[in-house]
This record gives structure tokens, sequence and C-alpha cells, in this order.
């Protein structure tokens, strides 16, 4: 079957090759982590991708790549022209460049995908909370760097000002996987892989709920092909792992000889031992953890979000962690995770 046009009014275009329709898709980032993961998730699927970046780092290859910093005047330039099927914007800072990226694109693509976050909830959101939870303030007109959850709320808001119910919001979870750039799960792998006795915080049977970056790509590429709109948890079911699951998959797969010894989240914390920062990931029982590690997530999975299992985003994090050194890339904007040698020697000889 040949290649023919397919138009509607509210879609620039797109080609169906009699196997299905070839989407345009405009990436603004696409070259880490989530964003990387999404770009190469439409590749995959035979999208015709375009990436706009800043240049400091290469996006895969077979894309058509943009240059322009979004925070400076005319910044958006490379984006005056084209039409696109659909949008994904990563976007974590101020939300005046969503605003203006979304205004600038709202008459020439079909839909607008934000990557925002769970963080947006009122703190603290109760165990089972769903997307009808209460959300902190924000505004799409900030261009000062609000705090996270507020930024990520301004970017939701500046994505439905300009495309209403065509703008999907992703409120991801917690995200691990290749090209993690935050450094939660490569800590572990590294801190696991040099063996001995391993500080693990207990309860060993406590929930994680997160999502592997993959697995949110691939949700967000197939809600887009449905037409999906407004806000969606993605994340993992509760309890989809536990933190010894975790880290005995760190074990498995670097073939270490770690031990793990178990701690009491009191006696972690009267060390003054940060979580989520100190040790990346784990959260004590309490508000914070019935946030993060138990929320529903029912219409992600009416929607079709399906999430591998802990094995293989262990084992896939680690292959790349290998195949670049073993040094994980640092965002400048995050933190350095991690619970320093000594700090950790000091409890376990306690």
């Amino acid at each position: 079957m040949g290649v023919f046009r397919f138009e509607r009014a509210s879609v620039p275009y797109r080609t169906y090759s009699g196997h299905g329709f070839l989407m345009k898709l405009l990436m603004l980032g696409g070259t880490e982590f989530v964003g990387r993961a999404v770009t190469e998730g439409a590749l995959t699927r035979g999208w015709e991708v375009t990436v706009f970046h800043r240049g400091r780092h290469e996006p895969p290859g077979g894309v058509r790549a943009l240059h322009g910093d979004r925070t400076a005047e005319g910044g958006l330039e490379a984006l005056e022209g084209g039409k696109w099927d659909a949008v994904v914007d990563t976007w974590s800072g101020a939300p005046s460049a969503v605003r203006d990226a979304a205004r600038l694109l709202a008459g020439r693509a079909e839909r607008y995908a934000y990557i925002s976050s769970r963080s947006v909830y009122r703190f603290p959101a109760p165990a089972g909370s769903n997307e009808d939870a209460p959300v902190v303030d924000g505004s799409p007109d900030d261009d000062e760097g609000a705090d996270y959850a507020e930024a990520k709320r301004g970017g939701e808001l500046a994505s439905v000002d300009a495309f209403g119910d065509r703008a999907l919001l992703v409120r991801a979870g917690l995200i691990l996987g290749p090209y993690e750039n935050i450094g939660r799960l490569p800590w572990w792998l590294t801190r696991i892989a040099q063996g001995g006795d391993v500080l693990a915080p207990g309860p060993p049977d406590a929930g994680l709920q997160y999502i592997d970056a993959r697995d949110l790509a691939a949700w967000t590429l197939d809600a887009i092909e449905k037409g999906l709109g407004g806000p969606f948890d993605l994340v993992s079911s509760p309890a989809h792992t536990t933190m010894r699951g975790l880290l005995e998959a760190c074990i498995q797969v670097t073939g270490s000889n770690a031990q793990l010894v178990w701690t009491s989240p009191e006696r972690i914390l009267e060390a003054g031992i940060q979580p989520w920062t100190d040790l990346p990931i784990w959260l004590p029982p309490g508000e914070a953890y019935s946030m993060m590690h138990r929320s529903n997530v029912t219409k992600a999975l009416s929607a079709g979000l399906r999430c591998r299992p802990v094995q293989e985003t262990v084992a896939d994090t680690w292959e790349w962690l290998q195949s670049i050194g073993g040094k994980a890339p640092q965002r400048p904007d995050r933190p350095v995770v991690g619970l320093p040698s000594v700090k950790e020697a000091e409890v376990l000889d306690d």
C-alpha cells in the first residue's frame, strides 16, 4: 500500500503507511533521562521526531535536531515553523517557559503532553489518593522558578491554558531506569557493588511505588495516540516491589557479596540520616511514605499502564551505568544523593 496524507481540522498532518499512523512528534528536551526515553520510544514506533534542545547533550540518532534556549529572549525562534501531531514537554523550571512554548505551538500541534509530577498534590495527600486530591497553587506566568511543586503546577496550568482538553498532564511519581541523572538507583547499585555490610533501611517489606522511565514513555505515547487529555497519576501499583526486593535485585545484577544489614527507621533517623537524600528512594513509615508509595493509580492502569518487573529496571540500569564507565550523570539543579561511607560505618559499628 502506498503512503497517503490523513488530514482533519485539528491535525497538522500525519501519514499512513499500511502499518499504522506515523506521528510527527516534537520533543522539548529529549537528550536526557525521561525525555530521552520518550524520544527513543517514539523512534522505535517509527515516528518522525524533532528534538528541540540547548545543544549540551546529543539526542539519539535518527531525530531532527533544533537548537534553542527557551529561557532566553528569542530562544524559541527555531520552533516558529513546522507542524506536529504532538508535543512532549518535561520542563521543571519556571512555568513561564512552558507558557511561552505552549502558546507558540497551540495552533500547530494537536496535543501537548506535559510531564508533571505527583508533587503537585498538597502535602500530605493520604494513602489511596488519586487525581482528585487537592493540588498546590501555581501560576503559568511565574518566571522566577518557584519551588518544584508550584513550578510543576504552573506548567500544568500553562499547558491547559494553551491546549485545553488537548493537554495531557502526566503526573509521574518516583522515576527510575537507564539514563537516570538524579542518582538514586545508580547510587544503590554502586554502593552494593562495593560489597561488604550495607546499611539497609527498614522495614524490608515496605512497598515501593515507582515508574521505569521507559514505561512512562510508552504509556505517554500510547495516550497521545488515543487522544487522552487531563491529569493521570503515572506510577506503578502500590508494592510493585519492596525495599528488600529492590536491594536484593541490586545484589543479584552486580554479582556482589554485599550483606544487607536491615536497620529500623527509628535507628536511622536517630543517627541523623536523611530519608530520600542520604538513603535514596527510602522513606520511613508516615505521611511522606503514604503520599509517595501508596497512591491510587486505577485511572492510569485502566488506560493501559504496564510496569516491568523491578529486576529488569535494575539490570538495565546497571548495564547502562557500566557502559558509561560507572559514573552516572548528575543534573546540576538537583542535590547529590547518597550516604557518606563514614556515616554508614558509624551506624553499622554502633
